[in-house]
């Protein structure tokens, strides 16, 4: 089984770096093979409603040439897909909502190879905002008729300064409980 951990921070090495290697971690520890994608070292851009997708059905999408095929492809490929981002004026950071509003549309128009995946989104903020990103990246998942598990509170945590999320010992616990669900879960379905 594989997971992919898409990293919607800018920033390299932040707090939300920080809370999806956790859930890497955890996933590997319970034998699901990890992998993260760093969209600060990709260029990715929106969604131009272009339509081509619905009309070539080929599973490609020709808004730009950027870093988006090879992502969606991992995207295709895992059995995992956990998406984290930071709260930039209380929502999702663009990048990040450009790759999903992309692979959602190319991956409606080419059979929803997303449908019954496993994943989640895990958010941090340095004071407000978690809630509505948390439920603006939830819609993607759900709209792609995928499984979300459950954790012992939603996906968020606190950090401004890098590293400072670990301070957030409830947040932390929280991530590492929804990746031994989404373990529990996957091996549950693939047995």
């Amino acid at each position: 089984m594989k997971a992919l951990a898409i990293c919607g921070s800018p920033r390299v090495g932040g707090n939300t770096e920080t809370l999806l290697k956790l859930c890497l971690n955890t996933l590997e520890e319970e034998d699901v093979e990890g992998e993260l994608v760093r969209l600060a070292e990709h260029k990715i851009v929106g969604c131009d409603a272009c339509g081509k997708c619905f009309k070539n059905r080929d599973g490609k999408c020709v808004t730009a040439d950027d870093d988006f095929a090879p992502i969606f492809s991992k995207m295709q490929e895992a059995d995992v897909i956990v998406v984290g981002s930071p709260v930039y004026f209380g929502s999702a950071v663009p990048e990040l909502m450009a790759l999903l509003d992309r692979a959602g549309y190319v991956g409606r128009a080419n059979g929803n190879p997303f449908s019954r995946k496993i994943g989640g989104p895990i958010v941090v903020a340095r004071r407000a905002g978690q809630n509505f990103t948390y439920a603006q990246l939830l819609y993607w998942f759900m709209i792609n008729d995928m499984v979300v598990p459950g954790s012992t509170y939603w996906n968020v945590a606190f950090g401004r300064a890098i590293g400072e999320v670990n301070g957030d010992e409830e947040g932390m616990a929280t991530v590492k409980r929804f990746a031994e669900n989404c373990a529990w879960l996957a091996k549950r379905i693939h047995t």
